[in-house]
């Protein structure tokens, strides 16, 4: 894949997803979760799935399937008739309530930062400045109606952002021949190199989360052998010197095909001014692999 974007944009692109993450991954780790999920009266994976995929609309489950893209479709079809049955309007405004009031109890004064609403802005203009041309979750995020209580909406702005550079992700897998399973344990492989930052979710979570056996792990493993990619190892598996070579590219590229975003004027400052916020989420100590401070 040619890339589209020069150093400096690219850099621009990882530093902008490393910076705000943490405050959309919010919606996924949180106290606020079990409570939402008995109101519905559905349980975590028709939670996760009905409220990410309800801006797509009352579409059959392998429209989610194909847009979650790392999932088992055996999580992601009954998840999402589930959610259905539960409405789907009534699984995103749950959601949405649940942000509230965890961005509220997080934030404490700062929620009523006029900040907020011109961060939200800032981020809904870059949005709208982008094509959502083969990017159909972040497309429906897009035309989604964001919150009126602007702390959400600001999480909704970010949501969006971070779909289409998910969306620009999935587009690169393809291109490297990964598809579901593969992208998964490509990715959770072990890496020599100690200077390569990851977020993993390790193997126990992934296929909790995303529906796969053990045996669908190990024969993807097996796939990743075969191609040259990784090798066994008393762990697990790792990358090889090829395999490395292909994670690396692949981070390029979808950094390189998400710094349109992040080439306008003003970025780093947008960044900066965003990071008390999230600070506040990872301080808050409800994200895995972080502590409550004080």
């Amino acid at each position: 894949m040619t890339s589209i974007a020069d150093e400096t944009t690219q850099q621009s692109a990882r530093k902008a997803y490393e910076s705000i993450e943490p405050f959309h991954v919010l919606a996924y780790f949180n106290p606020g979760l079990r409570a939402a999920r008995e109101d519905l009266g559905i349980d975590a994976h028709a939670f996760y799935v009905g409220a990410r995929g309800a801006p797509l609309g009352d579409c059959v489950p392998s429209v989610v399937v194909s847009a979650f893209y790392n999932f088992s479709s055996s999580v992601i079809t009954p998840a999402w008739e589930s959610a259905r049955g539960a409405g789907l309007q009534r699984v995103a405004d749950r959601r949405v309530q649940m942000l509230d009031e965890e961005l509220r109890a997080i934030l404490g004064e700062r929620v009523d930062d006029a900040e907020i609403v011109e961060l939200t802005a800032r981020y809904t203009d870059i949005a709208a400045s982008l094509s959502f041309g083969g990017r159909p979750l972040a497309a429906a995020w897009a035309a989604a109606e964001p919150s009126a209580q602007p702390h959400v909406a600001l999480w909704h702005a970010i949501a969006v952002l971070r779909e289409w550079r998910g969306d620009n992700h999935i587009a690169v897998l393809v291109n490297h021949g990964l598809d579901a399973l593969d992208a998964v344990t490509f990715h959770e492989a072990e890496i020599a190199d100690p200077t390569v930052r990851r977020r993993l979710l390790g193997r126990k979570l992934v296929q909790i989360t995303r529906g796969w056996s053990d045996d669908d792990w190990e024969a993807s493993v097996d796939r990743l052998v075969d191609r040259g990619y990784a090798s066994r190892t008393e762990t697990g598996h790792q990358l090889t010197e090829t395999g490395l070579v292909m994670y690396r590219a692949i981070e390029a590229e979808t950094d390189a095909i998400t710094a349109p975003a992040w080439s306008g004027p003003g970025i780093d400052d947008l960044l900066e001014r965003t990071r008390p916020y999230v600070k506040a989420v990872i301080d808050a100590g409800v994200l895995p692999g972080t502590k409550k401070k004080d």
